[in-house]
């Protein structure tokens, strides 16, 4: 198999009513903005997305009009992962994976299980999967981190398992699987603010926050990059560097609803034990914007 999720990956939010109920109107018009300003491919019902606090049927709802509004002209790639590996598997085989291009994976979350357990855990999906699988690897909300040396075994074992999601923030850790990794196997940046370093080191693209907002300007840097025009990438990247930081001071995705809610694309809601971001971080966002 092969990974098909290369460059700008919109990590899709869920924009959600006054009310607390899913916006699919305006999860439409962001779907469409984001096809018509760029966008590669996308990642739905994943941490962004606030899948942890979306109902079963949500979840079938939402992966129905996301399917329905890009209709084939981008890669689809859906969350499905958690800290049961029984329960994964289970649901990784009954669910309907039609109009979907890969799953998106993440390491066990509270268990914190040894490398070990982490490879046996991605063997167990790696089995029982019909599509590609990118790993997702992202120790600030897990309370793990999978090693580079345990990636590169799982992806030499197992040929559907295309790429991982590398949110460690261990440029290091990044240059080790890129340098050891089979031909098949890819690096995603699952990082806006490291995109930059991680493409020119040799990752293929990004999962990006950012880019529900700014499509067409983030997915510039990131086919300068691709493309080895890194004197344009870089000064694109730097371009962000206030909003990096501003996306996340108040956690994902409060922050980048904010940005979406001073654009007029999305109301100011998440769902608990999520809040918005505070007054003063939405307003440095604001003179962002503004600026």
């Amino acid at each position: 198999m092969q990974n098909v999720f290369h460059g700008l990956g919109i990590a899709l939010i869920t924009p959600f009513k006054e009310d607390g109920s899913i916006d699919y109107d305006a999860l439409v018009s962001l779907v469409e903005y984001q096809l018509a300003n760029g966008a590669d491919f996308f990642c739905i019902l994943a941490t962004t997305g606030e899948a942890p606090c979306l109902t079963r049927e949500e979840k079938d709802e939402l992966t129905r009009v996301v399917k329905k509004v890009v209709n084939g002209r981008v890669p689809i790639l859906k969350y499905c992962g958690g800290n049961n590996t029984a329960a994964v598997v289970d649901e990784i085989k009954t669910t309907d994976w039609q109009g979907i291009d890969g799953i998106l994976s993440i390491c066990p979350y509270y268990n914190k299980p040894s490398q070990e357990g982490l490879y046996q855990h991605f063997k167990a999906i790696a089995k029982a999967s019909p599509l590609p699988i990118v790993l997702y690897n992202v120790p600030g909300r897990v309370g793990v981190n999978m090693t580079a040396e345990t990636t590169v075994r799982i992806a030499s074992e197992f040929t559907n398992v295309v790429a991982i999601k590398e949110a460690s923030g261990n440029l290091e850790q990044v240059d080790e699987i890129i340098k050891n990794k089979p031909k098949h196997f890819e690096v995603i940046s699952g990082d806006d603010a490291l995109t930059f370093p991680m493409i020119a080191s040799g990752a293929v693209g990004v999962i990006s926050v950012i880019g529900n907002a700014y499509p067409e300007e983030f997915g510039a840097m990131v086919h300068a990059a691709q493309a080895g025009d890194y004197t344009s990438a870089l000064s694109q990247h730097r371009q962000f560097s206030r909003l990096y930081k501003l996306m996340s001071v108040d956690g994902n995705p409060s922050g980048i609803k904010g940005l979406l809610y001073i654009q007029g694309k999305v109301d100011n809601v998440v769902r608990l034990p999520l809040v918005p971001v505070r007054v003063e971080t939405l307003e440095a966002i604001r003179h962002y914007v503004e600026d």
